[in-house]
């Protein structure tokens, strides 16, 4: 049957959903084309159904999906930042990424790869995960594509900057450290937003604080509050190239219930989406939203969350890439 898609600023958009029912047809994120509808990408959205780096809960590998179809509902205006994402730029849903979950080396090579062929022409990548693992690699090709080592916002109620598991260096809780390691971060620009939660020691927070590594906690946000929050990190980063990666456990689990490892004291959707909405004007290059475990999510809460993160990840990179049109 014929696709009835809105056309605007010359961009192929969503689906119309004032012709087509939002619950019906093929589900790709906010009911976008795919990549081989197009002539050209401006950003894509792509997914990485793969979670072998977990340490509790599997079910990762099913994120992208669920995040897909928690996206119907997403509509072509975005009023928190006064930006059509899908006016501005083309984008499209470029699927999911076939990797191999028996080998995580392989993996990591893979998402790599990918990553870096379709940035190739100046595309900029939105991914959903999958677990946080892939984070390395995303960060490896976004840093390739800069020709520098990036900044980055890491959200997430963990650290993520742990050495090893059972004598793994590849896993969901060490891939900051491996970008540490391997020189693709900008240090004096480098945050994590939201941890709390009991660590393995002291130490934890030493090795971080020596990566150079800014902390922003849950309790930060709630008791100085979005505004300062925003300042301090918008402070820290000045103009270099960022990279975004959300770990939905970040929030808490009464806002984001299906993911691996939840935390209790956590940030709201709320206090989140207004933090990244605050980055308007900064050089995102790249961004994920990973660890949705759809298995353990309640009425689509989790991925409705994310679908939304990612929501505003896109407008944010759509803003940053044109000037301001007649809606601003």
């Amino acid at each position: 049957m014929e696709e009835l898609r809105i056309t605007a600023g010359g961009h192929l958009g969503p689906i119309d959903s004032a012709r087509v029912p939002r619950y019906s047809g093929a589900a790709t994120f906010a009911r976008l084309p795919r990549l081989d509808q197009v002539d050209r990408t401006d950003i894509a959205v792509v997914g990485v159904p793969f979670d072998s780096g977990v340490s509790y809960r599997p079910g990762a590998r099913f994120g992208a999906n669920h995040v897909r179809e928690a996206s119907r509902l997403l509509r072509p205006y975005n009023p928190a930042l006064d930006v059509s994402p899908f006016e501005r730029v083309q984008v499209a849903d470029a699927g999911d990424m076939a990797v191999n979950p028996f080998n995580i080396h392989e993996a990591i090579e893979t998402v790599q790869a990918n990553a870096l062929d379709l940035t190739a022409g100046g595309t900029r990548l939105v991914t959903l995960g999958g677990d946080h693992t892939i984070a390395l690699p995303l960060l490896r090709a976004a840093s390739e594509r800069a020709g520098s080592p990036v900044a980055l916002l890491h959200f997430d109620a963990h650290l993520d900057t742990w050495d090893t598991y059972f004598g793994a260096e590849y896993t969901h809780g060490t891939p900051f450290r491996r970008a540490v390691e391997e020189g693709i971060l900008d240090t004096e620009a480098i945050s994590h937003v939201g941890t709390r939660g009991p660590l393995y020691g002291v130490k934890d927070l030493e090795d971080d604080r020596r990566f150079g590594f800014g902390i922003v906690t849950s309790s930060d946000v709630f008791r100085q509050g979005v505004d300062e929050v925003i300042a301090r990190l918008r402070d820290r980063i000045g103009n270099r190239p960022l990279y975004v990666s959300v770990d939905i456990d970040v929030l808490d689990p009464a806002h984001a219930p299906g993911t691996g490892t939840p935390e209790a004291g956590g940030m709201t959707s709320r206090e989140l989406l207004e933090i990244l909405r605050g980055l308007r004007g900064l050089n995102l290059v790249g961004a994920d939203v990973v660890e949705v475990a759809p298995a353990y999510d309640t009425a689509e809460i989790t991925g409705v969350a994310a679908s939304h993160v990612a929501y505003d990840l896109v407008s944010l990179m759509a803003d940053n890439l044109t000037p301001p049109s007649k809606e601003s």
